[in-house]
Parts: C-alpha cells; sequence; structure tokens
C-alpha cells in the first residue's frame, strides 16, 4: 500500500454545506492523504472519506440524498504517490 495525496476541489458544494463540521473537508481546495494500493482506489477512498464525515453527523436520508448530488460536483483535481518519483 502507498499513500496518495489526493487534491480535491469543492467549491461548487462548500455552501450547501453550511451545517455540517466538515473536518480535513473545511476548505474549498482540500488535500488528503490516503493509503491504497493504486490512484483509482485512493480517488474512491476519498470520495467514501468525504461521504463518512457527512453521514456520521446525520445520518437521515435526505443528507444521503444530498451526498448523492454533491458528489457529482465534488472534482479530483490531483492524485500522485508522494513515494514515487516526479518525471
Amino acid at each position: 500500500m502507498k499513500i496518495y495525496v489526493i487534491q480535491l476541489d469543492c467549491s461548487l458544494v462548500m455552501s450547501r454545506l453550511r451545517e455540517f463540521k466538515l473536518r480535513e473537508f473545511n476548505s474549498e481546495y482540500p488535500i488528503l492523504f490516503v493509503e491504497a494500493a493504486d490512484p483509482d482506489e485512493a480517488c474512491y477512498l476519498a470520495y467514501c472519506k468525504f461521504s463518512e464525515t457527512v453521514l456520521k453527523q446525520d445520518d437521515s436520508v435526505e443528507t444521503a440524498l444530498l451526498i448523492k448530488q454533491l458528489l457529482l460536483d465534488i472534482r479530483i483535481t490531483r492524485a500522485y504517490c508522494k513515494d514515487e518519483k516526479k518525471l
């Protein structure tokens, strides 16, 4: 397993999440460190981490539907392994 750095663009969804404590997702362009086998898994785990952060605070059906809509507006702008050499 490698540690990947995932940079997100949450600028389109921040206004709809004011009532939640977002912790590491509290900025419009958060950076996450995710342990994964490959970049695709790291991106998936970043989305899961976001969903879990919100759902732990309110696990209602309305919140689940909100997250489903928000995930369409959250983009991953960069994903790279910190240990690999850059070309």
